[in-house]
């Protein structure tokens, strides 16, 4: 059995969405320490909260890659809420699967999707739960 399937080597080799958006309405920024993955996601929201463009840039393996690809594929066109509603679970899925050991990939990308979205809520001013974008036991809420 192969160790990636036939999406995730897809979205790694042909990865979409690639790239800064220049004057981003939010940039999530996300990193793991262990693995040495970087993920930045940048989105550009319209005025009635939709995503019209999303771009990423990942330092890391494929299944990084794949799973930021995955993750600004899925949220492009949705409103701010649904983007919000994403999970790691959802981007594995969508993937067809990831090996156990890179299952911390996808929660790069659920939570550099939330920070974007934070990034923004916090420049346009708009009030949010904190809760929303984390468990409390990270640095986005900063709350220890």
């Amino acid at each position: 059995m192969a160790l990636y399937s036939e999406k995730v080597m897809d979205h790694f080799t042909n990865p979409r969405n690639v790239g800064k958006i220049d004057n981003a309405d939010g940039i999530g920024e996300v990193g793991n320490a262990k693995c040495g993955d970087i993920m930045k996601i940048y989105i550009k929201v319209s005025d009635d909260g939709i995503i019209d463009d999303v771009k990423f840039n990942t330092f890391g393996c494929a299944s990084a890659i794949a799973s930021s690809s995955m993750a600004t594929e899925m949220i492009k066109g949705q409103p701010l809420d649904k983007a919000l509603e994403l999970t790691n679970k959802a981007v594995v899925e969508a993937l067809d699967g990831l090996p156990a050991v890179k299952i911390h990939c996808s929660v790069l990308a659920e939570e550099a999707v939330k920070m974007a979205v934070k990034d923004y809520y916090d420049k346009k001013g708009i009030s949010y739960d904190p809760s929303q974008f984390c468990e409390g036991n990270c640095e986005c809420c900063g709350e220890h």
